[in-house]
Order: structure tokens, then C-alpha cells, then sequence
């Protein structure tokens, strides 16, 4: 498969197509990686790391122009190729185009993907790499725009159908997902759903949502809403200000793959709450509507009822609507109301009895040792 990936600068793209490009070799596929940014440093030597962007956008053009047209020539007998770019710039030059269309034409994308992150993790790792002023609205306008171009250049090549968004998170399971998109496009593509905010000071039950994430993640390509998780953020943001405290603790995987730590405002985190809220709302959406199927966990709660969310209804009826396979972990003792057993494909007790019913129906393939193997 030849993948375009797009997501904004302070992506740190680089070291996670190379992550997956590594697991790739392990599982014995060939996937080619041509990153146009490194390569138009080696083109202009005399331009500093970090500062590329700053060139007048008629050197930039021609650049890009220059390093796309090697790619375009190199990658034309390669079976699995990502090319890691930007869809759009949001710098000192205002909003500008990362693509020309002909190119794109040229490189003759099948699938285009566009990696997206937290949002303050994504404007430390920016800021320590770049000299430029963005704040965190900045970045968010920005990651919306970037999934907007990705679209409509999936839709001006015909790859409308072939265009995801995928969160990078910070574990293993989603860089398996990419390898899994672009070199195993056989496996099923699954939204997981479960309760998130609400649940937060309830270990147990979270251990269990966790386990769960990470069984479909060894099964089928996944589309975890979990792996960006602003919306905790904004909850500490507002306990801490509560509390006298004018700052909370972000952290960013780097590129080492080391966890940084950081401070950020709590007050400006607070502003971001109805931003953050709309993006979850059609980020989720978008979600679901990429995938071939949901798979919800709803755990018994401390008191026995179900773990049953506005969210995870809202994502259950809108997969249904949508025609997905709608698949539902019913673990309280009490039986489901018909809001949920009419909308459902299935209904289990249990994620090990879901994933009997999966294997059953020749939802598994050879490509889900992975986990195993490691």
C-alpha cells in the first residue's frame, strides 16, 4: 500500500513511521519511508535545523518541488511506501499549502493518513524544536486544518474511502496500527468503545477498560479514542486551580522515546475546554465512521450498575445509523435496556467471550501473532 501521512509540525512523524516501518521488517514486510522534511534539509545545507520554514515560501515551493520528484521516482516500484509530510503550514506566512496536486498524482497514493496527538504535547515538542510564538489554540485550529487538507486531497485522488485519522498515543498498539493499515489491509479496522471521564478514580474499572483496549489492539487494527486524552486534562486543570495551584504536569513522548515532563497553565487549559469538547465530538465520529466495526466494553461500576456513558451512547447509536457492526460487553448482572440489545450486532458478558465469537467468524488472521511474538 502507498500511504501519504500527513499531522502538523510537533508530530514527531519522523520516529513514529520509523517505529513502524521497524516493526514492518520484524513481521517480514517491506515498507519503504521517504521523509520529505530531512530531505529538503540535505537539498539546502545551508538552511539550520529548525528553520526551514522561515524561507521565503518561493525557495520553499521549490524545494519541496525538487525532494517530491526524487521520491516520485524512486518509490515507482516499491509495494509499501510511506512519504511523511505536511498537508498545511500554519507559521509566519500565514495558513500555505505542503502539496502540489500533481505531485500527489504522480506518487500515486492509495491511502492517505493523518497522525494526530494531544495537543499540548505536540506544542512542547514544536517549541523545543522551533523558534516560533503558537499557543494552544493556535495548534488546535492548525491540527483541524490538517486533517481538513488531508481529506480533500484523499478526495481529489479518488482515495476518499482510504483516508483515516489515526491518534498516536504513546504505546505500542497504535504504532501496530499503522503497520497494520498500510501493510496488512486485510485485518479489521475497530473502534473501541468504553467510559473515560467519569471513571477516572476507579482503578479497578479502569484496569479493566485498559485489558480491554488491549486485547482488540492484538486482534485488529484500532482506532482508540483513548490515545488522545485532553479531555483528563481539562478535568486536572480545574481541580488545580480549586486547590490554589496555577499549573498541572503535561508529558510528551519524545523522540528518544523518553516521557518528558512539563507545566502548563491551568488557566489556559481551561480556556481549550470548549474547543477540546468539539474536536472529541466529530474526532469520535470520524472514528467510528473509519472503521468496519465498534466493540463496547460497559464494566459494572462500583455499585453495580453499568458503566454506561452519554459518550459510549452517542458513539453506539451513531455506528448503528451508520451501518457498522455495532458489538456490546454487557458485564452487570442486570440485563441491558433494548436501546441497547435492538441497536446490537452481539451482545457478550465478556471481552473473552467476544473474542471467542471474533476467532468463530474468521475475524482473526495470521497477521494477529504480533503481540505474541514480542
Amino acid at each position: 500500500m502507498r500511504a501519504i501521512v500527513t499531522g502538523q509540525v510537533g508530530m514527531d512523524k519522523k520516529a513514529f513511521v520509523e517505529a513502524a516501518a521497524r516493526l514492518a521488517a520484524e513481521m517480514g514486510d517491506a515498507l519503504d519511508l521517504y521523509h520529505v522534511g530531512d530531505m529538503m534539509y540535505a537539498e539546502a545545507p545551508d538552511v539550520r535545523p529548525g528553520r526551514i520554514l522561515d524561507l521565503p515560501l518561493s525557495r520553499l515551493h521549490a524545494l519541496r518541488r525538487s525532494v517530491l520528484k526524487d521520491i516520485i521516482n524512486d518509490s515507482a516500484d516499491k509495494k509499501n511506501v510511506i512519504v511523511n509530510t505536511h498537508a498545511t503550514f500554519r507559521w509566519r506566512h500565514g495558513l500555505f499549502r505542503a502539496f502540489d496536486f500533481d505531485q500527489i498524482k504522480q506518487l500515486r497514493p492509495e491511502m492517505f493518513i493523518c497522525i494526530v496527538d494531544n495537543i499540548e504535547a505536540v506544542h512542547h515538542r514544536l517549541h523545543q524544536e522551533h523558534t516560533v510564538d503558537a499557543s494552544f489554540k493556535d495548534l488546535m485550529v492548525w491540527r483541524e486544518e490538517e486533517i481538513l487538507a488531508t481529506e480533500l486531497l484523499a478526495l481529489a485522488h479518488g482515495c476518499g474511502s482510504e483516508c483515516y485519522v489515526l491518534p498516536r498515543g504513546r504505546s505500542e498498539p497504535t504504532i501496530t496500527s499503522l503497520y497494520r493499515l498500510v501493510c496488512r489491509r486485510e485485518m479489521r479496522k475497530v473502534y473501541p468503545s468504553f467510559p473515560m471521564t467519569h471513571v477516572g478514580d476507579m482503578p479497578e474499572v479502569l484496569a479493566e477498560i485498559n485489558a480491554f483496549r488491549a486485547e482488540m489492539a492484538k486482534y485488529f487494527i484500532t482506532f482508540d479514542p483513548g490515545d488522545v486524552d485532553e479531555k483528563l486534562l481539562v478535568e486536572h486543570a480545574m481541580q488545580a486551580l480549586k486547590e490554589g495551584n496555577d499549573f498541572i504536569e503535561g508529558r510528551a513522548l519524545m523522540a528518544d522515546g523518553s516521557i518528558e515532563a512539563f507545566r502548563i497553565s491551568a488557566k489556559q487549559m481551561l480556556e481549550l475546554a470548549g474547543d477540546i469538547d468539539g474536536q472529541i465530538y466529530a474526532r469520535d465520529f470520524q472514528l467510528i465512521d473509519q472503521s468496519d466495526m465498534i466493540v463496547s466494553l460497559l464494566p459494572v461500576l462500583p455499585g453495580g450498575g453499568p458503566g454506561l456513558s452519554s459518550g459510549v451512547e452517542r458513539e453506539l447509536q451513531h455506528a448503528y445509523e451508520h451501518g457498522k457492526e455495532v458489538y456490546v460487553i454487557w458485564q452487570p448482572k442486570r440485563n441491558p435496556s433494548p436501546f441497547i440489545t435492538e441497536t446490537a450486532t452481539k451482545v457478550f458478558k465478556s471481552t473473552e467471550e467476544a473474542l471467542e465469537y471474533f476467532k468463530s467468524q474468521g475475524m482473526f488472521l495470521p497477521a494477529t501473532g504480533l503481540f505474541e511474538q514480542h
